[in-house]
């Protein structure tokens, strides 16, 4: 019975800590058909979940969320991208246009998923979660959450705040730095 309730305690905590609550949530490839646990594909990974946009002002950010994708995702970086139409209409496409747009423009590899919603007013789950941890919700396109290894802890950056920020890489390279436990 003691090694039945502590073998039991020994998932718990580890389903809790593999499911934290900023990660906590399911989400469609950009295109694609069958849905991701985030928490589960990204476990242990300091992860950028960016709402994203193709025909704005901040659109040339790809060019550089992918960089740093390129540059970090060997030492346990990803960026998630998620377009969203919310902000000034600026993501009209299909999800299938938005796929061939990031790609032949811009070389994006990182993961994208299906077009979500991202303001305050109508925010899908994860950025509902994700502005409630971080306490600020997108207010345009380009909105950067950067998530820790635990998935515990989110800091935020605004659109205008870009990906090549120093203050940004800084935050990357701290949180890479840290170890998960």
């Amino acid at each position: 019975f003691c090694l039945t309730l502590g073998l039991l305690g020994a998932i718990a905590a580890n389903a809790e800590e593999s499911c934290a609550p900023a990660l906590d949530f399911s989400a469609r490839p950009l295109a694609g058909n069958e849905s991701v646990r985030l928490c589960e594909a990204y476990r242990g990974k300091v992860v950028m979940v960016v709402n994203t946009a193709s025909k704005c002002a901040f659109t040339p950010q790809y060019e550089t969320l992918e960089a740093l994708y390129a540059k970090y995702k060997d030492r346990g970086f990803v960026v998630l991208g998620f377009p969203s139409n919310d902000f000034g209409g600026q993501e009209p496409g299909t999800e299938t246009q938005i796929q061939e747009f990031c790609r032949s423009t811009y070389g994006v590899k990182f993961p994208m998923f299906e077009k979500t919603h991202a303001g305050k007013a109508d925010a899908d789950p994860l950025f509902r979660k994700l502005g409630e941890l971080a306490g600020e919700y997108p207010t345009w396109n380009f909105h950067k959450y950067l998530v820790d290894r635990k998935g515990t802890n989110v800091s935020s950056f605004p659109s205008a705040i870009t990906p090549e920020s120093p203050a940004l890489i800084s935050q990357i390279e701290a949180l890479l730095a840290a170890k998960a436990h």
